[in-house]
């Protein structure tokens, strides 16, 4: 009689259910790494810094991979590699960007003081004290009059389009319009502005207002595009709603569905705002350039920021360095609005964000 051997039960030390992993500093110290080895290479080629920078990025994102394959295996390793990408993208975007706020700071602060906000050009000459402020009183006063030509006629246009004209010839050819006047040069704008009020004021004009036409055009594509996108984002069943217990179409718009997309439609206003504040183009062949304070927007030349920037840069008057410093001060003052400006639009978009409960 024959007996038939079983095999053994396998134990769980033999089952791993997972395989050799890098440390967790190995990030780290494949930074370390790739430093030394790009550093070492520039020493040996006599490059600079910005190649051995280059080597040490091309070092780290194949030692990583190359270390994991050994120990992890390949999977792991094209793992690695897309993460050693990814956080080379992340840096390539984060440097200018921190070498920008860090060259303006530094070569900007220097200027602000509480006469540089509160004095203007006028009668200034060679190293004199001189401010910003009648190009801050019209960057103010141009901005305000764009958006107030823009904000009613983009915030309608995208209610025509999502309410009342889908699918319909003429909302596809204003939705083209949009997609074009999205992407002209502000130049172009500033040129249709100067032309549209030589028609009626003569050559040679230059106004404010001339400037916020020019702005007003660049600004509407935004606000157009960002206002369709969050009326759409409104469920239909708050529409049918409303429909079911018998309110009128615009008044359903005015009641239910603006309300619901306040948010994004004010985020979309703010962002639309900063977008043109700085644009110096248009501003340089409408609104002209003055070193005087202008309140009024429908007479004579007015100052805004990025005007005053160029001005101050290309022609700083002697001694040069007085004008340079005055360019970077208003730079750092125009790059804090913007700054300033995106963090209303979160606020803003926070606040009138629709409550929602249990």
């Amino acid at each position: 009689m024959t007996t038939l051997e079983k095999n053994p039960t396998p134990v769980r030390d033999d089952m791993p259910l997972s395989g050799p992993r890098l440390p967790a500093y190995a990030p780290l110290l494949a930074v370390v790494a790739a430093i030394a080895v790009g550093g070492a290479l520039a020493l040996v080629l006599g490059a600079g810094v910005v190649a051995a920078a280059f080597l040490a990025i091309v070092a780290f994102v194949v030692l990583l991979p190359l270390w994991s394959r050994v120990v992890e295996g390949k999977r792991s390793a094209v793992d690695r590699l897309v993460a050693a990408l990814v956080w080379v993208a992340l840096l390539a975007a984060i440097v200018p960007l921190v070498s920008l706020i860090w060259t303006v700071v530094s070569k900007g602060a220097p200027a602000l003081s509480a006469d540089f906000f509160t004095y203007s050009m006028r009668s200034v000459f060679g190293d004199a004290q001189g401010g910003i402020y009648h190009a801050l009183i019209g960057t103010v006063l141009v901005t305000i009059a764009a958006t107030v030509i823009s904000v009613p006629i983009g915030i309608f246009t995208a209610i025509y389009l999502v309410e009342y004209g889908t699918g319909s010839r003429l909302a596809r050819a204003i939705t083209f319009l949009v997609d074009v006047m999205t992407g002209i040069p502000s130049i172009v704008a500033g040129l249709f502005a100067y032309a549209l009020f030589v028609l009626f004021f003569g050559p040679g004009v230059r106004m404010g207002f001339g400037g916020s036409v020019a702005l007003s055009l660049l600004m509407i594509p935004v606000v157009v595009r960002s206002t369709e996108e969050m009326l759409k984002l409104v469920p239909g069943e708050l529409r049918e709603a409303a429909y079911a217990l018998g309110v009128p179409k615009w008044r359903t718009i005015t009641k239910v569905v603006l309300p619901t997309a306040m948010s994004g439609i004010v985020t979309g206003v703010t962002l639309a705002i900063a977008r043109v504040i700085g644009e110096t183009a248009p501003l340089l062949i409408i609104a002209g350039k003055t070193d005087s304070v202008n309140f009024n927007l429908f007479d004579e030349r007015m100052a805004t920021l990025p005007v005053f920037i160029y001005y101050s840069y290309t022609q700083p008057g002697l001694p040069a360095s007085a004008g340079h410093e005055r360019a970077w001060g208003a730079a750092l003052v125009l790059i804090a609005i913007v700054m300033i400006l995106n963090v209303l639009a979160r606020v803003i978009g926070k606040a009138f964000a629709p409550k929602t409960g249990r």
